[in-house]
């Protein structure tokens, strides 16, 4: 899914290229995306683009007479650029939004059509897509402070709750929580005062190094390759491989259809941790630690 840099970037090149313009022409092709009925789609089209902005982890057209497109992308669903006229694909092709400088296609890589378009008029209605998360970037330690230990979570669940943090998903909270130095499934109210200044430090840094990492990589183009899995990342995606820290292996969480990576010397004091599932089925086999695990591992 994109994330808070990836949808920044999107947000940027989108008002590069349709801030200004009219929208000539909505053409939606997958019955699944549009998600309102009022206003109507006709309703958005001939009226021109005042602005591009970022709703959490949604990109919104901000049209005249305070119309607004509301695209959330979900898991598999991306932008992509095209010649004015482009039509969508037949497979995966959801929508084309059609201007005088180009057109945006808009796709969904699944077979599970979860992407999603909502046209709503004025601020108000526009307020209640909005899962109301904590803008770091915006705001103070004490305001991050005070929302992130309003609830007790565990930290991979707080930092992906979009009605506490905004933006945030599965790959950036993995990366955030290696460079705080902090386990997952730590609970928000056991931190002490300098474990939550490092994950606010985290948080910023991570998200500011990413998302000018990407408008570098991006440049005058528009972003094709939109992806939750990098090799510059350091424990995302990449389990088993060696930490850029430490060296030690990177290890994983997996619970349902997500993965939580880590690194378990740089995390976790060196100690292993298990799903639910995996965690029940070898109980008392589980391997308490990096250790156990490698040296179960060499006598296999």
């Amino acid at each position: 899914m994109p994330e808070f840099p990836d949808v920044t970037v999107y947000v940027e090149c989108l008002a590069s290229r349709c801030a200004g313009e009219r929208l000539e022409r909505v053409r939606v092709t997958g019955p699944s995306l549009l998600r309102s009925v009022e206003p109507p789609l006709p309703a958005a089209e001939g009226r021109r683009v005042l602005g591009l902005r970022r709703l959490g982890k949604r990109v919104v057209f901000a049209l005249e007479d305070e119309i607004f497109l509301v695209f959330h992308l979900m898991i598999a669903g991306r932008f992509r650029w095209r010649a004015r006229g482009a039509r969508p694909s037949r497979k995966g092709g959801l929508a084309a939004l059609d201007f005088s400088t180009g057109t945006l296609l808009i796709t969904e890589a699944s077979t599970k059509k979860r992407a999603t378009l909502h046209l709503v008029r004025g601020e108000a209605a526009l307020s209640e897509h909005d899962p109301g998360g904590l803008e770091v970037l915006e705001t103070s330690y004490q305001a991050f402070r005070e929302r992130l230990l309003s609830e007790n979570r565990t930290l991979k669940r707080a930092l992906t709750d979009p009605h506490i943090l905004s933006g945030i998903g599965n790959a950036y909270s993995d990366e955030i929580l290696h460079a705080a130095r902090l386990s997952p499934v730590t609970l928000t109210q056991r931190l002490d005062e300098d474990a939550l200044h490092r994950l606010h430090v985290a948080i910023r840094e991570t998200l500011e190094v990413w998302t000018a990492r990407l408008r570098e990589q991006t440049g005058d183009r528009f972003p094709e390759k939109v992806t939750a899995f990098r090799p510059e990342m350091a424990v995302h995606g990449r389990y088993g491989q060696p930490c850029p820290v430490c060296g030690a292996p990177v290890q994983r969480i997996v619970y349902a259809s997500n993965e939580t990576n880590y690194c378990a010397p740089c995390q976790t004091g060196g100690k292993l941790l298990a799903d639910r599932a995996l965690s029940q089925l070898l109980k008392k086999d589980w391997p308490r630690s990096l250790e156990e695990l490698e040296a179960r591992k060499r006598s296999a």
